[in-house]
């Protein structure tokens, strides 16, 4: 088979195939490579948690014992029923040696589930599986606006509620870069606001407003708009609540590319109150001042310049966690001084 496209995903993930075959989960955002390996791995036994039929091995037990995993894959289940093998946090190991012999099989009837980080084309356990008819990659990236409200409605659909337009465009802002976080923080919500009907943006704030992806909303803010005081101490917060520095520059990347679309519709005509006014999801109102002073701050050209620095601290940030943290604090500063100085000149 080959990297399912995402609106293959869902559909693949609810059905697996039948029979064996090698299933790679894979991805930056790894709350979601979790989520998907555990949905696949209960669809696929039917709820059979016979610990001869569903085996848990960690990547580490492979690197040191390239026979194991086709060892497993050849025994045949005691009492019937379909096997699995699921290997967990497979990110950093060198697995080829294992899953090479196994895809080399003629026939197998036992299903391999593969739960990694982020790996890039071409190279290692990509190389191996995606070319092969009998295994498949399911890539795992945060959750764009349309992955947010789908995330949304099924939550406040299982728990009875409806949300306001406001209450979700606050949401927005606030999750997306982890699913399993971001699902979390819903599920928190929605307990909150159970007693209600709907839940209101006054609601998100009260339960979400001291979590770290509110934070991180106000870490952003400060950057783009040249605040070093609450920029130094965000990121000192952040750190100490050991947050993820790859879902915070994703974010912050996210942000500066929202600014540099409404930038072009002020360079063609448009007001900042009319293009902020405009925004589809809506911006939350308490956002609305900043945005607007943020977009008379940069200029298109410095908007780019920005982007390519919070891109790159994005991917060293995914590749590297110990690189994180520094590597995203410099390029928030760096944006930071950068939205000061411009702010001083106007």
């Amino acid at each position: 088979m080959s990297t399912l496209k995402a609106a293959e995903i869902d559909r693949f993930v609810a059905n697996p195939p039948d029979g064996g075959g090698v299933v790679l989960v894979f991805g930056p955002d790894t709350g979601l490579v979790s989520e998907r390996a555990s949905r696949l791995v209960a669809k696929a036994s039917e709820g059979d948690s016979d610990p001869f039929n569903l085996i848990k091995i960690d990547a580490s037990e492979l690197s040191s014992d390239s026979n194991r995993l086709i060892d497993e894959v050849l025994t045949v289940p005691l009492f019937g029923g379909r096997r699995i093998v699921w290997v967990k946090d497979a990110s950093g190991k060198n697995l080829v040696p294992s899953v090479d012999p196994v895809l080399k099989l003629d026939d197998w009837q036992t299903l391999v589930v593969l739960e990694a980080g982020d790996i890039k084309k071409g190279i290692g356990l990509r190389k191996l599986i995606e070319p092969h008819k009998r295994a498949v990659a399911l890539p795992c990236y945060a959750d764009n606006d349309r992955g947010i409200d789908h995330l949304i409605d099924e939550e406040t659909r299982e728990a009875g509620l409806t949300i306001s337009r406001e209450a979700r465009a606050a949401l927005h802002s606030l999750l997306g870069g982890d699913r399993m976080a971001s699902r979390g923080e819903l599920k928190k919500l929605c307990l909150y606001a159970m007693q209600k009907e709907r839940i209101d943006s006054e609601d998100v704030e009260a339960i979400i407003g001291d979590a770290s992806a509110f934070e991180t909303s106000e870490l952003i803010d400060a950057a783009a708009g040249g605040d070093l005081s609450t920029l130094d101490h965000g990121l000192e917060r952040l750190t100490d609540a050991g947050s993820k520095a790859s879902v915070i520059a994703n974010q912050a990347l996210k942000h500066f590319q929202s600014l540099h679309r409404m930038r072009i519709e002020i360079d063609a005509g448009k007001s900042a109150q009319q293009v902020v006014d405009g925004q589809r999801p809506p911006i939350f109102f308490s956002r609305k001042p900043k945005f607007s002073q943020q977009l008379r701050i940069w200029t298109l050209r410095d908007l780019e310049r920005a982007m390519s620095i919070l891109s790159e601290a994005t991917r060293v940030s995914r590749l590297n966690d110990n690189l994180g943290v520094p590597v995203l604090s410099e390029a928030l500063l760096t944006v930071g001084r950068a939205a000061r100085a411009r702010n001083q000149r106007r």
